[in-house]
């Protein structure tokens, strides 16, 4: 059973800064599918950047991208999420998703994934 954990959530006023890591109970570095999703309260969850590990392309939601940056250090089984200029409408639940499964650079259902963390509570304020 694949355990995952998230941290690095927070409350952060409009344009600040926020470092998510989610920590993986298995290695990361040997055909993985890996990724952060967000919900918001009466919204779908949303898939905003994944990375099929090793070597593969990262995507990002358009809503995202260039201010959120996605890594993943396999010495440490950890997935980072690095998210800049945030805005109040990334206020979320941010979840980590994993399947091993190759994945391409395109947006993923929730139902791709078979393993999840509980989730990271980010918030924005304006």
């Amino acid at each position: 059973q694949v355990q995952l954990v998230e941290s690095g959530g927070g409350s952060v006023q409009a344009g600040g800064s926020l470092r998510l890591s989610c920590a993986a109970s298995v290695s990361t570095d040997s055909g993985y599918c890996m990724g952060w999703f967000r919900q918001a309260p009466g919204k779908e969850r949303e898939d905003i950047a994944h990375v099929s590990s090793p070597g593969g392309e990262i995507y990002y939601a358009d809503s995202v991208k260039g201010r959120f940056t996605l890594s993943l250090n396999n010495a440490k089984n950890t997935l980072y999420l690095q998210l800049n200029s945030l805005k109040p409408e990334d206020t979320a639940m941010y979840y980590c998703a994993q399947r091993r499964a190759v994945c391409s650079a395109s947006r993923l259902s929730p139902a791709f994934f078979r393993y999840w963390g509980r989730g990271t509570q980010v918030t924005v304020s304006s």
